[in-house]
């Protein structure tokens, strides 16, 4: 077999330093067998995880994670400036694949082949070679606009969440933070049968999350959450899912759960636990905290959930139009200014939600967007 000539190796995303945010031309890749080359379309910012690493604020930065014994420990950071490619919710067209891949009868779990448009975790790069098992059965549903591919992380992130929670038809949850991920779970919490009762501090976020299936929002800024959830429910909720990474969104989330009742802790917590007082509700109701991540799921479903179940069901959903996820994209930004979109996300996060990256025309020379 002939090799192709690499190609225009384009350009990634890179973090020079706490906010300091510059896009350089990559480096050209061979595509070996066994892996594939895809060529980025758009590029999903995460407004939580990223902006630590973005703020300089991420564990990782500051701490070493011992992976043997699952502990952060005090040393070398994992993580040193620069961060080339950070990024995980990036969705694409293949344009090669090497030697021993191709397609199989079954288009949900085949190989990907060339032209098809696939979604999965490669960083704010133009083109990425990756394993051809890495994309294996993460093709893009047919007839579906290839930016909504974007959604398939975060969406998995909120469905784990609402696993977590245990939810079950009738019962009220308090969905505490509004942004995407808050946004998802409470339409998910609805699509499951429950009450939903929305929080959040930004008005325009509360708004959406009435047409998201919210039954009740609250204005974390101007109410005693705990006092109204009871008024709205005599007892407290049933449950809770804490998605803002804020402490004393944490600690209201506690207050507002019944007696014996269960919080849902998804957001990613920076520093110390400043406005979390343990000695409280949380001990005097018995409440219980479970943490939620997407590197695992709930302990009693991993024989029958795993992260590519989730991915493919938040992609069924919106599909099947149960799940509209068109409002929630605020900002495409060509790629070549990521800068711009990081500074939105961390300067004025109420002026935006989804920000993606346009990388349908990227060069190291920066040629400019077409736009949607």
């Amino acid at each position: 077999m002939v090799t192709p000539p690499l190609a225009d190796p384009g350009v990634v995303v890179r973090f020079a330093g706490p906010r300091n945010v510059d896009v350089v031309a990559a480096e050209p890749q061979p595509c070996p067998p066994g892996h594939l080359r895809v060529r980025t379309l758009y590029s999903g910012i995460s407004a939580g995880t990223e902006l630590t690493a973005y703020r300089g604020s991420n564990v990782y930065l500051n701490k070493r994670w011992d992976p043997v014994r699952h502990l952060f420990v005090a040393g070398e950071q994992t993580v040193t400036y620069p961060i080339v490619g950070w990024g995980y919710s990036e969705v694409g067209e293949v344009i090669e694949v090497g030697d021993g891949g191709g397609p199989s009868a079954d288009h949900d779990t085949r190989v990907p082949a060339v032209g098809d448009v696939v979604y999965g975790i490669w960083g704010h790069r133009s083109e990425a070679v990756l394993p051809l098992a890495a994309l294996a059965g993460q093709l893009l549903p047919q007839g579906l606009d290839p930016i909504v591919g974007v959604f398939a992380r975060v969406g998995a992130i909120a469905l784990n969440a609402l696993l977590a929670a245990d939810l079950h038809v009738t019962e009220t949850v308090v969905i505490s933070g509004q942004g995407v991920i808050g946004l998802l779970a409470t339409r998910l919490a609805v699509l499951s049968g429950a009450t939903v009762i929305a929080v959040d501090r930004i008005g325009d976020r509360l708004t959406m999350a009435r047409t998201f299936g919210a039954a009740h929002t609250l204005d974390a800024r101007d109410a005693d959450v705990a006092a109204r959830v009871r008024e709205l429910t005599g007892a407290g909720a049933d449950v809770a899912i804490e998605i803002s990474g804020a402490y004393p969104a944490l600690h209201e989330a506690i207050r507002s759960v019944e007696p014996g009742g269960r919080v849902v802790a998804a957001g990613f917590y920076q520093g110390p636990a400043v406005g979390l007082d343990l000695g409280e509700e949380f001990h005097l109701n018995r409440v219980s905290v479970i943490a939620s991540q997407i590197g695992g799921l709930p302990t009693a479903l991993t024989g029958r959930w795993d992260k590519p179940r989730l991915h493919r069901a938040i992609l069924e959903l919106i599909a099947n139009g149960n799940l509209d996820v068109a409002p929630l994209v605020t900002d495409l930004i060509p790629a070549r200014e990521a800068d711009t979109a990081y500074r939105l996300l961390d300067e004025d996060p109420a002026a935006a939600l989804q920000v993606v990256l346009d990388f349908r025309d990227s060069s190291p020379e920066g040629r400019s967007s077409d736009g949607v």
